[in-house]
């Protein structure tokens, strides 16, 4: 059984360490059919067009580059084949071959989102290494609030349910981008706003949160804590405004943010990953990440990378799958971001701009050692 990405080749990216996947979700427990398997190689929540796949896409061909030999089949075979091999398989040891194929060594996972989904440390035992969780704002507000009888109460409930969560979580992750946009005042609100509005949204039955008071609240709560703050940016599914999440519409907050100790990882990105890398190069504290972008751009994703690096200083930028649901996710953004890297090192240096010294350093801070900074990894 292969226990390494096949078809990367030697190059420059030979001495990477183990990964740092420092943002990524949990993966299916069960065998997904093929609908169900189809539909997380996209981000549209919407079925495909009629006489359509989402096996025809960047995604889908990267899984069929790089998944069938990790499961004794080809490269490039036919998606039913593929999915027969994987039944025929089940889910924990098709589960187990991919994620110990990637290289990586640790899981940060999101725990906000529902499902019967693999937890940190379930996911990093697959893969043979070490889980940690990244708790959601809006995901824990909305717990909280459904065991708040009080209004009143709320806000110190939040106060405390983030205190709390602090004390296990790497950081802590917000979805603004998808619930108000990231056009965010950079003030925090007053005490009375803040129970104004935990009184007008508990009157509402506490349904998903929206309310924009409430949201930079919990930002605040979570910057307050000193534990490093993820922002998703740039695409995602349908259920967000893409020129809402446009990485730059966060200025005027980071600034408010810049005294506190604590730092800010843009997520994602594309395809406003400039605007981004712009970010991380003037403020100390803002952090790009390279995450789902390269799943989406396959082949494209050398191109893309060497885009983020026009700008992002090298200690500033880290990797990511953002995998989710399926484990060929995690194959899928480990090997296109070792492959694009070694395309974009190896040109730099071909090119005499780069020392191969330095590019092998550069290709270590992206892989591993920036997100271990960053997050106080051991």
């Amino acid at each position: 059984m292969p226990t390494a990405l096949p078809g990367s080749g030697p190059g420059l990216t030979d001495g990477l360490p183990p990964l740092v996947d420092h943002h990524c979700h949990g993966v299916l427990r069960r065998d997904p059919g093929p609908g169900t398997f189809a539909r997380y190689l996209t981000e549209s929540d919407r079925p495909p067009a009629a006489g359509t796949t989402f096996f025809d896409t960047q995604t889908g061909f990267a899984v069929r580059r790089w998944c069938p030999p990790l499961l004794g089949l080809p490269a490039h075979c036919p998606p039913d084949r593929y999915l027969a091999r994987r039944h025929e398989l089940g889910p924990d040891e098709t589960r187990r071959r991919l994620l110990r194929a990637t290289g990586i060594g640790t899981y940060l996972l999101d725990t906000g989102l529902p499902g019967e989904l693999t937890g940190p440390a379930e996911t990093a035992a697959a893969g043979g290494g070490t889980g940690h969780e990244i708790v959601r704002l809006e995901t824990l507000a909305e717990h909280t609030a459904a065991t708040v009888r009080n209004p009143d109460d709320l806000p110190g409930a939040l106060a405390h349910a983030v205190h709390d969560a602090a004390r296990t979580a790497v950081a802590f992750k917000t979805v603004v981008a998808y619930r108000h946009g990231l056009a965010l005042t950079p003030e925090p609100p007053g005490t009375d706003a803040v129970h104004a509005a935990a009184r007008a949204w508990s009157a509402a039955g506490a349904p998903r949160l929206t309310d924009p008071v409430l949201l930079r609240h919990l930002i605040g709560l979570a910057v307050a804590t000193g534990r490093p703050l993820q922002f998703h940016t740039g695409f995602g599914d349908p259920d967000l405004r893409l020129d809402h999440a446009d990485p730059a519409l966060l200025t005027d907050l980071i600034r408010a943010l810049a005294g506190t100790g604590t730092d800010l990882v843009l997520l994602h990105c594309y395809p406003y990953h400039r605007q981004a890398a712009y970010l991380a190069a003037v403020f100390p504290h803002v952090y790009a990440d390279i995450g789902l972008t390269l799943t989406h751009t396959g082949p494209r994703a050398t191109a893309v990378l060497a885009e983020f690096l026009e700008l992002a200083p090298f200690g500033k930028l880290l990797f990511s799958t953002d995998a989710y649901g399926l484990p060929e996710l995690y194959v899928v953004g480990s090997a296109l971001f070792r492959t694009a890297l070694a395309g974009v090192l190896g040109e730099w240096t071909a090119a005499g701009a780069w020392s191969e010294e330095d590019a092998r350093r550069v290709g270590v801070m992206i892989a591993a050692e920036n997100a271990r900074r960053v997050y106080g990894l051991p």
